[in-house]
C-alpha cells in the first residue's frame, strides 16, 4: 500500500499546554482510521497539524508534500466548530462551498448522500442539530477529496442518521477515499476504522486494528 499520509514526531504546545507529544503515524490510500481518546486528549489539534491549519513542530507529508502545497481540491475538512452562515438553505451553502473548487460533485447528489434530499431548501437555521451536522458533512464531500478529514463527524445525529452516514463512509473507503476521523464513539470507530488510534494526554498511546484494542 502507498502511504498518502505520513506524520513523524508532531509536537504543538500552547503556552506551558502540551497538545500534542511526538505523534507519528502514517495511513495508507484507502484506509480509515479512527482517532479516540478523552476531551484534551489532543485529536483536534492532531487534525489541524497533518492538515497544515496550525503550526507544528516535526514533519507532516500529504501526498509527499506539505498540507499545505497540497492542492485543496484532494483534501476535504469537517472542522469539530463550524458554524456556516444560517440564512442560507442547505442547497445554497452546498453550492456555494462547491463553488470554491473547479471541480467536484453535483450538489443535489451530495445532499441526498447525507440524507438531506428532502430538507435541502430549509434555511441553515432552522434545521435540527444532526440535520446541520449532514449539512456540514456534505460540505467537506463537495470537491470530491481523495483524502478526508472529519473531526467528531456525527455529533447529534440521531441513530439511523448516523448509521446511514456509516454507510455512506464505507463507500466513500471502498472507492478509494482516504479517510482520517475522531470520534467518541466506540461503535462508530469499529464500525468504520481498519485501525484505531488512542491518544491520551497529546501522546498516541496505542495504534492497531479495532479488534486488537
Amino acid at each position: 500500500m502507498t502511504a498518502v499520509l505520513v506524520a513523524e514526531d508532531v509536537r504543538r504546545t500552547y503556552g506551558e499546554t502540551v497538545a500534542l507529544d511526538g505523534v507519528s503515524l502514517s495511513v495508507d490510500a484507502g484506509e480509515v482510521l479512527a482517532l479516540v481518546g478523552p476531551n484534551g486528549a489532543g485529536k483536534t489539534t492532531l487534525v489541524r497539524a497533518l492538515t497544515g491549519t496550525t503550526d507544528a513542530e516535526g514533519s507532516v507529508r500529504v501526498f509527499g508534500a506539505d498540507p499545505r502545497a497540497v492542492d485543496r481540491e484532494r483534501i476535504g475538512l469537517l472542522p469539530q466548530e463550524f458554524d456556516p452562515p444560517e440564512r442560507l438553505t442547505a442547497r445554497e451553502l452546498l453550492a456555494y462551498y462547491r463553488g470554491l473548487y473547479d471541480g467536484g460533485r453535483d450538489v443535489a447528489a451530495v445532499l441526498a448522500d447525507v440524507g438531506m434530499a428532502d430538507d435541502a431548501d430549509t434555511w441553515y437555521e432552522n434545521l435540527s442539530g444532526g440535520q446541520r451536522r449532514r449539512v456540514c458533512v456534505g460540505t467537506a464531500l463537495v470537491n470530491d477529496p481523495d483524502l478526508l478529514f472529519l473531526d467528531e463527524p456525527t455529533t447529534g445525529i440521531d441513530p439511523a442518521g448516523r448509521r446511514a452516514l456509516w454507510d455512506l463512509l464505507d463507500g466513500l473507503a471502498a472507492g478509494g477515499t482516504t479517510i482520517v476521523l475522531t470520534t467518541h464513539y466506540m461503535e462508530e470507530a469499529h464500525r468504520l476504522a481498519d485501525r484505531v488510534g488512542l491518544l491520551a494526554d497529546g501522546s498516541l498511546v496505542a495504534l492497531d486494528d479495532p479488534g486488537a484494542l
